[in-house]
């Protein structure tokens, strides 16, 4: 075997080279859109006051899961004021729900596609498992070849990190729902795609919902490897504080990460079942509505009572009198004894 070996790299270097060659508008394309998208929702979260973000942030973790989960919000998020990385940890942020966006839109139809046909799923099975085994850092070689230095290359091999788990937990989810719940669609004449839109999607969401969680805390996770690509925002200022051998600028940078990605996880495994957590907005209307109906309910059932109650007691007497009648007519009183003259 001395002097055998497959020159794999090799031909992969080679494919990567034909890309870059003949795909170069296509690619530019992909990178104008990207950083469009990256640099707007930067823009928008950063022109308002920091203090108008806080408050809107706060407000959607009280809306979705609980009012201690707004507090806690608002002391992260001035925390990181105070530590003077607002700006970097918008950039992050942004970078994040882009990435988590598009690889959801390619991962639920995936997971869609993938439930109802075995030989997708055959084939996307060990693409999957590729994609979640291979380091991260190697995706950031092709990446940058396509696509430079900068925010593109790091939101392209964050999507690929973070895209299995949306893929697979969709395909659990539409593949768990209960086949006779299914079946029952069909009885009655429902086309696959009502299936699909009416019973399926409906009862896999909480399942599809925890796959959007694990992609969002994927894409931050490769947060750090972004900033090795020249990505602004918190991975950034880590990599430059690994390359300095800063502490205190490595561990503020790591907290306010840690900040963010909570703050997202939790918002986002509230989104799996709204309404049910007590201490939320939602939950709180929600408890409020019923009430209502409820209350209406028995408004309703007192009130036909009452109306029903008079024509109950005269349909009793009228009842009462009837009988009273049919007993006199079969047994006749007796004529008084004594009455005759001596």
């Amino acid at each position: 075997m001395d002097g055998f070996r497959i020159p794999l790299g090799s031909w992969v270097a080679t494919g990567v080279d034909w890309i870059k060659t003949n795909l170069d508008g296509l690619l530019d394309v992909i990178s104008f859109v990207v950083s469009f998208l990256v640099d707007g929702l930067t823009r928008a979260l950063l022109s308002p006051h920091f203090v108008v973000i806080i408050l809107i942030a706060a407000f959607i973790a009280w809306l979705v899961r609980s009012w201690q989960l707004a507090i806690g919000t608002i002391v992260s998020f001035g925390l990181i004021v105070a530590m003077g990385l607002w700006v970097p940890a918008m950039q992050t942020l942004a970078l994040v729900l882009v990435a988590a966006v598009i690889a959801v839109l390619i991962a639920v139809p995936l997971g869609i596609w993938s439930a109802r046909n075995a030989t997708v799923r055959a084939v996307l099975k060990p693409v999957l498992d590729f994609m979640q085994t291979m380091p991260a850092f190697v995706y950031l070689i092709p990446a940058i070849v396509f696509f430079s230095i900068g925010v593109v290359p790091g939101l392209v091999a964050t999507v690929i990190f973070a895209l299995p788990p949306g893929v697979r937990l969709t395909e659990l989810g539409i593949r768990g729902v209960d086949s006779e719940t299914v079946e029952a669609g069909q009885a009655f004449g429902a086309k696959p795609g009502q299936i699909l839109r009416g019973i399926q999607l409906p009862l896999a969401m909480p399942t599809i919902l925890a796959g959007v969680n694990q992609v969002i805390m994927l894409a931050l996770s490769m947060a750090v490897i972004a900033g090795m690509a020249g990505a602004d925002g918190l991975g950034k200022i880590v990599v430059e504080a690994i390359s300095t051998i800063n502490i205190a600028k490595g561990v503020e940078a790591g907290l306010g990460v840690v900040l963010i990605a909570v703050f997202l996880d939790r918002v986002t495994a509230a989104l799996g079942d709204l309404g049910s957590n007590r201490s939320s907005l939602l939950g709180m209307l929600a408890r409020r509505r019923t009430q209502k109906r409820l209350d209406a309910a028995s408004a309703e059932a007192e009130t036909t009572a009452t109306a029903s109650a008079p024509a109950s007691a005269e349909a009793a007497d009228a009842e009462d009198a009837d009988a009273e009648a049919e007993r006199l007519k079969a047994s006749p009183r007796r004529a008084p004894v004594g009455g005759g003259v001596h």
